[in-house]
């Protein structure tokens, strides 16, 4: 099974927290009440520094993300709209009243 794929599963004691000032930050509260997370490790692939972005850029990301789709769906939308409707357009909201 899995065709060749050699998946390697890294050791479990290669992930500290020293130096993630998030994770530090947890267990020093954890402490203060008097408790523990011995899982706390599994958190660690989160914060490293080559994935992690933190939580403004992660926002930044989110929200621009589909931005380029979007300007140009827009430019489409618009160019259709003019080429389409530009000749009816100049003759729909006149008045002959005045």
């Amino acid at each position: 099974m899995g065709h060749g794929n050699n998946i390697v599963i890294p050791d479990w004691r290669e992930y500290k927290i020293d130096g993630i000032k998030e994770l530090e930050n947890l267990q020093k509260a954890l402490q203060s009440q008097g408790l523990k997370d011995p899982w706390i490790r599994n958190e660690v692939w989160r914060y490293h520094p080559q994935t992690y972005i933190g939580p403004g850029r992660a926002g930044l990301y989110s929200i621009f993300k589909g931005f380029k789709w979007a300007v140009a769906a827009m430019v489409l939308t618009v160019g259709a709209e003019k080429l389409l409707f530009n000749k009816q357009s100049d003759t729909h909201h006149t008045t002959e009243e005045e």
